[in-house]
């Protein structure tokens, strides 16, 4: 796949501009966004991210098509658990949910600088050492079987050993102004909670960003379409946030799926990689591995909805990849 550098120039300056429209427009103005608008936005974005898909099956091939809506669907599943811990941040800091819009905003342009970065070094490591491949299988079933241990727990954002030492070393105020970092009280610039929450999301970011971007390339070795489809999702993650997060709480078992999903892309990034050694040694076509996240996916969604129908009470959890302190202390 030969991707000149028009097309990146003209891809990022489209992603750009979706950001700047974003933010001088809909975000501009702090307030409380009701279903009817993040259904529209979330449509917008979904509709931008199949165009884009088509362009790329009519202009690099079925191939490349293939594997960039594969990309998008592992981002876009992935995605669904940064929801969840966003949700707790935004909780546990009592952020006001007129902000909730703006914060989340910042958050996904952090994601895309982070992850922008994670890419470029990903893919120079793949072309300059293919045990790369499983490097990032081993990351991703390792993530995936530490969530599948912990998949029925929450991720404590105060313990964010990031957010605790600025917590020490920063004076701060108890009160919310407005989306302001910092303020001046008494002649001295003193941080506010907004900055603590953009630490927590900008953190938070980072970790998610160590299982995704091998994710991505689990299905895709193109830098251009890993970039994509992380560009394309989380370019959406803000409006699904508003229009699923009352339904968040019923898909008790999606953290459950997702580590499935992790174990399985991390043994698809393995077996690639020993196909290449070892051609008699097979490997997971991308159509095979779209169906597999698919049916792991809807599977996954049907059985929380089942569970939630017959036991009202149950509720779903974010997941952790390591135990709490807590578990660390009964163990030992």
């Amino acid at each position: 796949m030969n991707v000149s550098l028009t097309v990146w120039a003209v891809t990022i300056g489209v992603i750009a501009l979706l950001l700047i429209i974003d933010l001088f427009t809909v975000s501009a103005k702090p307030h409380e966004v009701k279903f009817k608008e993040a259904a529209s936005w979330s449509i917008f974005y979904v509709g931008i991210a199949i165009a884009f898909g088509i362009w790329v099956f009519q202009r690099y091939g079925s191939v490349s098509g293939t594997e960039f809506f594969a990309a998008y669907l592992v981002e876009k599943s992935l995605s669904v658990d940064n929801l969840f811990v966003f949700v707790i941040i935004l909780a546990q800091f009592a952020v006001p949910s007129i902000y909730h819009q703006r914060v989340l905003l910042i958050g996904v342009m952090l994601a895309l600088v982070l992850r922008g970065i994670f890419i470029s070094v990903g893919a120079a490591a793949l072309a300059a050492f293919s045990f790369t491949f499983v490097i990032f299988g081993a990351i991703l079933i390792w993530t995936g079987v530490g969530l599948f241990s912990h998949w029925d727990e929450d991720p404590e954002p105060g313990d964010n050993a990031v957010v605790k030492r600025i917590r020490k070393r920063i004076a701060m105020v108890d009160e919310f102004h407005g989306t302001k970092l910092f303020i001046r009280q008494n002649g001295k610039r003193v941080a506010t909670p907004m900055f603590l929450v953009m630490i927590a999301i900008g953190s938070t970011d980072l970790l998610f960003a160590l299982d995704s971007i091998p994710a991505t390339f689990g299905v895709t070795s193109e830098t251009f379409l890993v970039f994509a489809a992380n560009a394309f999702a989380l370019l959406g993650l803000r409006a699904l946030y508003f229009l699923v997060k009352g339904l968040l709480d019923r898909l008790v078992y999606l953290s459950l799926g997702l580590s499935l999903i992790l174990i399985f892309i991390g043994i698809k990034l393995i077996l690639t990689y020993l196909h290449e050694e070892f051609t008699s040694i097979p490997k997971i076509s991308t159509p095979l591995g779209l169906a597999v996240i698919g049916i792991i996916l809807v599977t996954s969604t049907i059985a929380s909805l089942v569970k939630t129908k017959s036991d009202p009470t149950a509720k779903a959890h974010a997941g952790r990849v390591t135990g709490s302190k807590g578990d660390e202390g009964k163990n030992s």
